[in-house]
């Protein structure tokens, strides 16, 4: 593991997170819950612990508030603040101007004075959006042995995806060639296999004094975008050492595994992956920990064992305070606090912590948001027309229920904690 005491990490919590609405009305995208016990912010936040990257400015724009609570009660009690280790929340401060952040590069751009007084010799820039593992210390390896100014996080995709991704030209020694943001098509190859094409992660690794002259470069730009993708790297390319490092997985698996969960699609198929006899994506690997932080919940509970009443969780993450109190929970991920009552069947579904079923429910591929009260009877994912009256309905059948959903007048049920 490289040594990672000269490294200032800076990671973009500030998005605004559109395609993964409703479940970002009212929170940060970073700041979705996943994997029942966790939320999407933790995987980037362990892989910087896991990599001993412990100098980490995270800046947060939009709805805040419960991803400021979540970093201030999980997070900034693991690093050793009397060693001059922070995780420190930075919203903006207007000390460069009078706007919010206008983009990933002005967001940087900034923090420079903070960036500035930490005095890194490297910035690594991550998104707090993303699910995988990776050990940051790795590519800094790299950086500093290949003696880049800039180093981008890369992995193989198929030619057909590339308009959702920066992707870029890469030598056979790594070095960075060409570059073009999520374009419809592209010429573009990877050295090491013509099926596929190098795309960026969004992660990138600069020399600090080559990023503070870019991000000061591009403010002065009034027809930027004020983007990393859009902008900087286009910008430095033949100018400064850009290089790539193809992206080692951490997950162990035959596959690499990095998912953008930044659609409703892609969040609910990358949990109902953790459900499975064998995950993709492991969470119980030892050696690479998830945190999180730890809610004081009682353990989970399954109640009744009658016919036709049983309290049962099968192919489920199941996290603490859950009470399955004579029902049935196949294929789902439960948040903490949930509370499945007799004779409901709850398949294929995410649910958010304080919720209650109520008695003879049936619910199939959905997402319930947290504080929801799912009154006695009622029948979610089996009527698509009455579902799209009532609720938020991707194209692909996958219900949304939220708090202000028209029939839940009473959002949480003041029996719910005392009877089952």
């Amino acid at each position: 593991m490289a040594e990672m005491k000269d490294t200032l990490g800076v990671l973009l919590a500030g998005g605004a997170g559109e395609r993964l609405f409703p479940l970002t009305r009212d929170r940060a995208k970073p700041a979705v819950p996943f994997g029942g016990h966790y939320r999407i912010i933790d995987i980037t936040l362990s892989n910087c612990i896991n990599s001993g990257l412990r100098r980490v400015f995270i800046l947060t724009q939009y709805k805040a508030l419960s991803l400021n609570r979540h970093i201030r009660e999980g997070w900034t009690g693991i690093v050793a603040q009397e060693l001059g280790e922070f995780f420190e929340l930075m919203p903006p401060m207007q000390r460069t101007g009078a706007n919010w952040y206008m983009g990933t590069a002005d967001a940087v751009y900034q923090n420079i004075y903070s960036i500035g007084s930490e005095q890194p010799s490297y910035v690594i820039i991550l998104s707090g959006d993303h699910i995988y593992k990776m050990d940051y210390s790795r590519m800094l390896a790299h950086h500093k042995e290949s003696k880049a100014d800039v180093t981008l996080a890369t992995l193989p995709i198929p030619p057909e995806d590339v308009s959702r991704f920066g992707v870029v030209e890469v030598a056979r020694n790594g070095e960075i060639l060409g570059f073009q943001e999520k374009p419809q098509s592209t010429s573009f190859r990877s050295p090491f296999n013509p099926e596929a094409v190098d795309a960026s992660m969004g992660i990138y690794i600069f020399n600090t004094d080559v990023l503070l002259k870019a991000l000061i470069a591009d403010a002065d730009d009034p027809d930027s975008k004020h983007d990393f993708g859009h902008n900087i790297l286009p910008n430095l390319l033949g100018r400064s050492k850009m290089m790539a490092w193809s992206f080692v997985d951490e997950n162990k698996k035959e596959a690499l595994y990095w998912r953008d969960v930044g659609t409703l699609d892609a969040y609910y198929e990358a949990n109902m992956d953790l459900c499975s006899v064998s995950p993709v994506f492991n969470l119980y690997d030892k050696s690479w920990p998830i945190r999180t932080r730890a809610r004081q919940y009682p353990p989970a509970k399954f109640v009744f064992g009658e016919p036709g009443r049983s309290g049962v969780a099968v192919n489920s993450v199941i996290t603490a305070g859950v009470i399955i109190s004579g029902g049935t929970v196949v294929n789902s991920v439960f948040s903490q606090d949930v509370r499945v009552n007799s004779y409901s069947e709850v398949e294929g579904s995410i649910v958010f912590s304080h919720v209650s079923i109520g008695r003879h429910c049936r619910i199939k591929r959905a997402i319930i948001d947290r504080d929801v009260h799912i009154p006695e009877g009622t029948i979610i994912g089996y009527d698509p027309v009455e579902d799209k009256r009532r609720y938020f309905v991707t194209p692909s059948g996958l219900t949304i229920v939220t708090r202000d959903a028209s029939m839940f007048e009473n959002p949480v049920d003041p029996e719910f904690s005392a009877n089952y």
